[in-house]
């Protein structure tokens, strides 16, 4: 999850087999208080996360799935700002040690993501 200028708040690993949706639960409730509006991909689009989203009375902007029969409409100008949190997760790739992912172990791993996105997005100025 990232701030409305692509730094990251919040980080969540999951494995690298499961579904988009399934680590929602952790990030959504670490939102701000004061966050308006979400941007998601296809992958996102489930009733479970817009009912979320819609009881923290909070805009998701999550276009639909090609397969869905209800099709629920999206601002397409507020979901062009997804390139935020695509560039968020591209930038800690370029640290040999992340995109490898030479450690065995999931904390282990999560430390080496912190540490390279306080030095990307919060030291460098």
């Amino acid at each position: 999850m990232c701030d409305g200028q692509g730094r990251p708040v919040c980080l969540h690993l999951t494995a690298g087999q499961v579904s988009d949706f399934k680590g929602t639960d952790v990030l959504l409730a670490d939102l701000p208080d004061e966050t308006e509006e979400v941007i998601g991909d296809r992958g996102y689009d489930s009733n479970k996360i817009r009912r979320s989203l819609a009881g923290q009375n909070i805009t998701a902007c999550i276009p639909p799935k090609k397969n869905r029969k209800s099709k629920s409409s999206y601002n397409w100008h507020l979901y062009k700002k997804r390139h935020l949190i695509e560039n968020m997760v591209a930038k800690p790739k370029d640290w040999r040690r992340v995109a490898t992912r030479y450690d065995r172990y999931a904390h282990t791993f999560m430390s080496a993501i912190h540490i390279a996105a306080s030095v990307i997005f919060y030291l460098k100025a």
